[in-house]
């Protein structure tokens, strides 16, 4: 098991720390739902120093990002970040990411902690073709999510940047907290705003501790990996392991609007096929009628009880009170409203396909 940087400081906080991807993470502090409403409600900040980030540089980094990737980087300019996938050859998906273009011929991929080493060996396996500069920077940076709607008012103190004046899935470069060269970048994975920091792992205490100086007045707490889960979930946002994976295609996993086919990428030809000829079955978003919480795994029914899909993500949602949940089901039942029902243990609990995202807040 690896430590992130701040490890110490989790467990001196009374964070439980449970293993995941191969790190010691906090899951939670004082509890889910607290942690859950204090972002949706002012400002708390997660660590998610576990997950990857690779560098790609050089006169062929675009085009290799463009061979691998599903979405189509060269509308990127300089500030710009772009939510993206890595299609294999099965229709299947590698992992999803996020593409920052740092520079004029250098881009930043971040990718999920569990598939680092996998993507790696996928990403060399093509750039064998186009030679770009490839840097693993896993290992040498943190990553602190600070999210909520007070998230640019109680951060603004720490930086000479205007905060406000980044907009959603931008970034800029600059000083925080007393750290030169650090990327503030307008996403996060809660619906409810808010910047994502990056920095070396040696600067993150400094930066840490400045943020919770700053964010005193305005509540900020820290947050755990099980609320990030609960607050994702809300806006509909898929994870890669449950919601997808090697064989769950963009297509079918609603990610049609991150897959260019104005572009040649790794089994584009099957995957716009797939797009032309419907997918058998689609990711959909489902409210339990009736009391209830979906688990992945759980079979997804008809009024007859046959089985047609099953739950990839659920939870009782704190915003909403409810069960919710997402999953795939055969394309009859895709359309909202339709009605199915979720088999829990012995029992099948009436549930209603819903447009995403949950949370409308």
């Amino acid at each position: 098991m690896k430590n992130i940087a701040l490890h110490k400081v989790h467990e001196k906080l009374g964070a439980k720390m449970v293993p995941f991807a191969g790190f010691n993470m906090p899951v939670q502090y004082e509890g889910v739902t607290a942690e859950h409403l204090t972002v949706r409600e002012s400002v708390g900040v997660f660590d998610v120093s576990h997950m990857g980030e690779f560098l790609v540089s050089g006169e062929n980094a675009l085009a290799l990002i463009q061979k691998i990737t599903s979405n189509d980087a060269s509308k990127l300019e300089i500030g710009d970040a772009q939510y993206s996938c890595f299609p294999n050859k099965e229709n299947g998906i590698v992992d999803d990411l996020i593409c920052y273009r740092i520079k004029e011929d250098q881009y930043l991929l971040v990718v999920n902690a569990s598939n680092i080493e996998k993507d790696w060996n996928w990403i060399s396996k093509y750039n064998e073709e186009f030679g770009a500069g490839l840097r693993d920077l896993s290992d040498e940076y943190s990553l602190l999510a600070i999210q909520g709607p007070k998230a640019v008012e109680a951060m603004q103190s720490l930086s000479s940047l205007d905060l406000a004046d980044i907009p959603f899935y931008k970034f800029k470069v600059g000083d925080f907290a007393g750290i030169e060269n650090v990327i503030i970048s307008a996403t996060g994975y809660t619906g409810s705003g808010g910047f994502e920091i990056y920095c070396k792992n040696e600067a993150v205490e400094q930066i840490w501790n400045s943020v919770f100086l700053a964010g005193a007045e305005f509540g900020i707490q820290p947050i755990g990996l099980a609320a990030r889960d609960t607050l994702r979930l809300e806006m509909g946002y898929c994870l890669y392991g449950n919601d997808i994976n090697d064989t769950t295609s963009p297509i079918e996993a609603g990610l049609g609007w991150i897959t260019k086919f104005t572009k040649d990428f790794v089994n584009s030809e099957a995957l716009a096929k797939q797009k032309e000829e419907k997918p058998s079955r689609k990711l959909v978003a489902f409210e339990l009628n009736e009391r209830g919480i979906p688990r992945q795994g759980y079979d997804i029914v008809d009024n007859e009880g046959t089985r047609i899909g099953n739950v990839t993500s659920g939870t009782m949602s704190p915003s909403l009170s409810k069960g919710i949940g997402l999953g795939y089901v055969t394309t009859p039942f895709t359309k909202p409203g339709s009605q199915i029902k979720i088999q829990i243990r012995k029992k099948t609990i009436p549930a209603t396909v819903v447009k995403l995202p949950f949370y409308k807040g």
